[in-house]
């Protein structure tokens, strides 16, 4: 599918990085990112635009090394082009109502546009420069139309395909639903371990779905501190798609015969083999969302760790021990803290044992929600994150 656009018409937009910042909470889907829409603004962060609109952002709040200008790349992603401005990259309605009375879609920011800070009155206010270069440059344009793929153009609101991967893969299942679910009990021609394009025969019911996850060994994820189960998280080996149905035949003999159904592994994570489960894959979702912020106070841990690893770091993906009963929601920024160390102080003769304070060292992003957890990327981290680590709002 693709869009027509009229690419070289004057680009007197006059929209501002504010609109970066409605933009920041752009699309993030299990697809691709949708190019235009109704994104999500709430009451609050309508009114929050409104106030700055009135007055700028002080220049206080600006980053100690926000640039006079900036032209948007192919790769940028809102989140790092808002921390050049912004001390706090997911502050977008106050980005927004830095010029909020030019916007007209503030949801679209594109690769070559120049976003310039201007400072008057010890306030700032951002806007896009007019032209496509440098500001005061003069392009002549001829207009002209092209296509372009629906996905193009927009830049992500944060680094997609690192999480993208997971949407499918990182699941917590609120009880031992993997216990019945359909499972691969035989392979072709007696193989121990399946590959991509091996045929895999499963026995269960499938339903009316055609494409699975497979899943092995689901491990209980309980709370750090008060030992609460919180679900299970399964081990993701690969998909698999239905090639011919099972079903209970009368055989030669006069007995019924069982014949499984008979599907074909599409991709593989690790091999897989008899006794690993399979899940349904889940209906792609599309639902636009932006990065924010909790609207109250909320702490927690890190229950674990996603995969074998015993410390995690940047761009990893981690679980917590708070969902949607607790007020988590997808696109939720979060803290991280790293608990301050006992230490015996050697200037006191009586060497008492004191505890260093508790010191903020990186940044969660929640993309999944469940009732009980969540998942989160590891924005940015200083030291290896690990289980029980906190984390608060930010």
């Amino acid at each position: 599918m693709t869009r027509r656009t009229c690419s070289a018409l004057p680009q007197r937009l006059a929209t501002s990085l504010a609109c970066l910042g409605v933009a920041l909470g752009a699309t993030l889907s299990t697809g691709a990112f949708a190019a235009a829409g109704n994104y999500p603004i709430t009451g609050q962060q309508r009114e929050t635009a409104q106030k700055v609109a009135e007055a700028g952002v002080p220049l206080s709040e600006l980053a100690p090394n926000a640039p006079d200008s900036y032209t948007v790349k192919t790769g940028d992603t809102l989140w790092d082009i808002s921390k050049l401005f912004l001390q706090s990259p997911w502050r977008w309605p106050e980005l927004w109502g830095m010029n909020m009375d030019q916007i007209r879609n503030p949801h679209l920011i594109y690769p070559g546009q120049v976003l310039v800070l201007e400072k008057t009155g010890g306030r700032a206010r951002l806007r896009v420069a007019e032209g496509v270069g440098m500001p005061g440059s003069t392009v002549k344009l001829a207009p002209r139309v092209r296509s372009t793929p629906v996905d193009a153009g927009a830049i992500a609101a944060i680094p997609f395909h690192l999480i993208e991967p997971f949407l499918n893969e990182a699941v917590i299942f609120e009880g031992r639903e993997l216990d019945t679910a359909p499972r691969i009990v035989a392979t072709q021609e007696g193989r121990v371990l399946l590959s991509r394009g091996d045929t895999a025969y499963v026995r269960g019911e499938t339903g009316s779905n055609t494409a699975f996850r497979i899943f092995r060994e689901p491990k209980a994820l309980k709370d750090p501190t008060t030992a609460e189960l919180l679900g299970y998280e399964a081990a993701y080996v690969g998909a698999a798609e239905s090639v011919r149905p099972g079903e209970t035949r009368t055989g030669a003999t006069g007995k019924a015969e069982i014949v499984p159904a008979t599907f074909t592994v599409t991709s593989i994570r690790q091999e897989a083999n008899v006794g690993d489960r399979l899940a349904p894959v889940p209906q792609r979702e599309f639902s636009n969302y932006a990065p924010h912020a909790p609207a109250s106070p909320i702490a927690g841990q890190i229950a674990s760790l996603y995969g074998d690893a015993l410390t995690a770091g940047q761009n990893q993906i981690v679980a917590l021990n708070r969902g949607a009963r607790d007020g988590i929601e997808r696109g939720h920024v979060l803290a991280l803290w790293r608990d301050g160390a006992h230490v015996v102080d050697t200037t006191d003769p009586t060497r008492p044992l004191m505890k260093l304070p508790d010191e903020r060292h990186g940044m969660l992003f929640v993309f999944r929600v469940f009732d009980r957890m969540s998942y989160a990327l590891i924005l940015s981290v200083k030291d290896p994150v690990k289980p029980g680590d906190r984390f608060t709002q930010p």
